[in-house]
């Protein structure tokens, strides 16, 4: 490897060496943003969003900004192992309500009626709380007062009654990951409903532009709920516990107390939202409560049982493992002996996801695959070599099938489609990004597949949310008279970036009969939303799972596989595919950044500037994205910014829907808003929403970069950003690179010791759980 697209070669790890004596000390520099996504929890793996290591969506160019309330909130903006927060105000002044996404309701609808569903099953097994294992303590407190609320043997008002702690003093309130934006649903609340709210939020010291999304949150009558319970503006995201203290202070006067009922049970919510920022879909009860007093709830878990009772969260006594190695013992000790359980508090919204997903995931495994192509058909296609062959005979007998592997991997699906299209199945692909999406495309078309062939002719590709907004003939197959995707085999791939609530829909959505695969690179950063579905599958081992014996090839290929394994390997680099930029500060990495990408990489390597997209940890900081990118911004497509700080020629990452980032170049700007192309389509964003959802995109975070590959990639490695790497992120980021990657490197030995020591941190979930008692003990 290069140090420079026109010097000597050295390592990754050579070039830490050399710049260890030289590197300034930017990390006293707190300023920098990190990327989301890496891993839960904050920086000591506590619950509930405490910091900033979160394994969320990307936490800025994802995410609305809001403030509410007396004072200005420090958000923070999250990745593997880092803390760091953004300046305190910032806030406020992007606090805007959140209007309609037009160009996305198709998908936002077809989600809707998908949840309803979704509800109505969970309906239909509704009961009370199984319990009954030996618990002691608060968790026995806990269930025991849930059951007896249940059961009607107590009022609520008594279940929960005890002696009241004295008053404590609110505990200074920690900095957590930057809230997403509420996602639009349609139709808007009516005007007389925001009206009649805002005068409320001007009582109470809070911004009138929350009005709208108060209205949304809390539906008819938001007026007086908000007057009746002020902390129930914690519901509107960007809002923080001591913003929603200053709005109870000022319309409850007297009446407001740290421990008021009501400010427990908001907190409580806030806290579980919070979570599955960070990726949880529940949180352990210890944990919670452990969070709510952080929060200066002086009674955490009578807090925890109120909010219970009144059916804002669940409750759930998940058993746990087994030990590995069993332990003797008497007749009367293994009668008394229960197995030991973990209480778990989590959200609807994502319970009834979770829930239904492990019933679609289970229908699929004990399903029997819809027969088309004879057994002798299959069996011929499965004799193909190696993994291609051995995916073909997994999938011709299964109707789950997992499939790992790195970007040569992708043939092997290729070769799937083809084969059932040849069979005649409906075939589809599914891929996370627009830029996946028509790479994999043009793979098929290499391997034997037509473009833009009408349906049925031959493999189709698709994005997943295309796939799920059920637009035939815009993207995706469309759905039969029943509700489902109108297809037979669907292959998706990034498949670790699904979420819950994203992997439920598609499973709740698939005819039956239907073979699904989940294929992916488990090494890359998780999903942006809750939960970590693929990974819980591999640990599962409930279907066949289809290993890729296709290494990525190449000097970037070699050093990426060894990253994978925790190694950080010196390659050959002979054409100068792997070069090293020792930088000793911040400034001199934005310096070194900008001569790579406008100039060296163009002239050495042959990519232009247009096809090199750069990577950072994140957006804050004197070299996270957004410096760089006014810096690559001044170089490449200098101007005014007379729309929002946008011109004609601007590269941008632009986030329809939370989680989301798709990157396309400015058009134009105009009365109706500012004209992007994303993907070779175009996209127009209302102007209210621009400062929302559009941010430069010559730098990215590693989050916003994943699911997609660029000829050539320079990834910046801060000296305040040491703190935020992991091995995932860093897998992420050189993965991203197909023919050229420039690292620039301030990190000193953080770079090396993140690859070897720092794995994802885990999520707390109830996937593996649910899915046990569905999968049978064989499979």
């Amino acid at each position: 490897m290069s140090t420079d697209p026109e010097t000597t070669e050295t390592s990754p790890a050579e070039g830490a060496e050399a710049t260890r004596d030289t590197v300034a000390d930017a990390a006293e520099d707190t300023g920098t943003g990190t990327d989301a996504g890496e891993g839960p929890g904050g920086a000591d793996g506590g619950p509930a969003g405490e910091s900033s290591a979160a394994d969320g969506a990307d936490t800025d160019a994802e995410s609305t900004d809001a403030g509410a309330g007396a004072g200005e909130a420090a958000t923070a903006e999250g990745a593997e192992g880092a803390e760091v927060t953004e300046a305190a105000g910032e806030a406020t002044a992007e606090a805007a309500a959140a209007p309609e996404l037009s160009e996305a309701a198709a998908e936002l609808l077809a989600q809707r009626l998908e949840r309803e569903r979704i509800e109505r099953r969970k309906a239909e097994k509704a009961g009370p709380i199984a319990a009954g294992t030996k618990l002691s303590g608060t968790a026995a407190d806990l269930l025991a007062a849930v059951r007896a609320v249940e059961s009607g043997e107590k009022p609520v008002a008594t279940a929960f009654t005890g002696p009241e702690p004295a008053p404590r003093r609110p505990a200074t309130p920690e900095a957590v990951r930057r809230p997403q934006p509420v996602t639009a649903e349609p139709g808007a609340p009516a005007g007389e409903t925001v009206a009649s709210v805002r005068q409320v939020l001007v009582e109470g010291g809070a911004p009138e532009s929350l009005a709208a999304q108060v209205a949304a949150a809390l539906g008819e009558g938001a007026d007086d709920q908000l007057r009746e319970d002020p902390w129930q503006l914690l519901r509107v995201p960007g809002v923080r516990p001591e913003q929603a203290d200053g709005f109870a202070r000022a319309l409850l006067g007297a009446e407001c107390a740290p421990d008021d009922e009501r400010r427990g049970r908001s907190v409580t919510g806030w806290l579980l939202e919070q979570a599955a920022l960070a990726g949880h879909t529940a949180l352990e009860a210890s944990a919670l409560t452990a969070a709510m007093a952080k929060q200066g709830v002086p009674d955490p878990d009578a807090a925890t049982q109120s909010a219970i009772a009144e059916g804002e969260v669940l409750v759930f006594q998940d058993a746990l493992d087994e030990p590995a190695v069993p332990v003797q013992r008497t007749d009367d000790e293994a009668e008394e002996e229960e197995r030991p359980v973990r209480v778990l508090i989590g959200l609807e919204r994502y319970a009834l996801a979770e829930e239904s997903l492990a019933d679609g995931l289970a229908k699929l495994i004990n399903s029997v695959p819809k027969e088309d192509g004879s057994a002798a058909d299959w069996e011929r296609a499965g004799g193909a070599k190696g993994s291609t062959g051995e995916l073909i005979r997994a999938v011709a007998g299964h109707g789950l099938v997992l499939h790992t592997g790195g970007e040569a991997s992708l043939e092997e699906p290729a070769a799937l489609l083809h084969t059932a299209a040849g069979f005649g199945l409906r075939a589809w692909a599914a891929a996370y990004s627009p830029v996946g999406r028509d790479r994999f495309a043009a793979l098929l078309t290499r391997s034997g597949g037509t473009a833009g062939a009408a349906p049925g002719d031959g493999p189709q590709v698709a994005t997943v949310a295309g796939l799920l907004a059920g637009s035939a003939g815009v993207e995706g197959p469309g759905r039969d008279a029943d509700g489902a995707l109108d297809l037979d085999l669907l292959v998706v791939l990034d498949a670790p970036q699904l979420d819950v609530e994203t992997a439920a829909l598609l499973t709740e959505s698939l005819p039956d009969g239907a073979r699904l695969v989940l294929a992916g690179d488990p090494a890359v950063l998780w999903s942006a939303g809750p939960g970590r579905v693929f990974a819980d599958l591999l640990a599962a081992r409930a279907c066949p799972h289809v290993v890729s014996r296709r290494p990525d090839l190449g000097p970037v290929g070699e050093l990426v596989s060894g990253i994978g394994i925790g190694e950080l390997n010196q390659v050959e680099a002979p054409g100068k595919e792997v070069v090293i930029v020792p930088v000793r500060d911040a400034g001199e990495a934005v310096h070194r950044t900008v001569q790579l990408v406008a100039d060296s990489v163009p002239r050495v390597i042959g990519v232009p500037a247009e096809q090199t997209t750069v990577i950072t940890p994140g957006h804050g900081g004197a070299a996270g994205t957004r410096a760089l990118n006014v810096a690559l911004k001044e170089r490449l497509n200098p101007g005014p910014g007379r729309f929002g700080g946008f011109d004609p020629g601007d590269r941008v990452a632009y986030s329809p829907t939370p989680g989301r980032t798709v990157v396309g170049q400015v058009v134009k700007a105009d009365a109706e808003g500012l004209h992007l192309s994303c993907a070779g389509e175009p996209v127009v964003v209302p102007k209210e929403r621009v400062e929302q959802s559009v941010r430069h995109g010559w730098a990215l975070t590693a989050h916003q970069a994943v699911g997609a590959r660029w000829p050539a990639v320079v990834v910046v490695l801060p000296g305040d950003a040491a703190q935020a790497l992991s091995r995932p992120w860093v897998y992420t980021a050189f993965s991203r690179a197909d023919r050229h990657l420039s690292v620039v490197h301030g990190v000193d030995q953080a770079l090396p010791r993140a690859v070897a020591e720092i794995p994802a941190k885990p999520r707390t979930t109830r996937l593996p759980v649910l899915l046990r008692p569905q999968v049978p003990a064989g499979s």
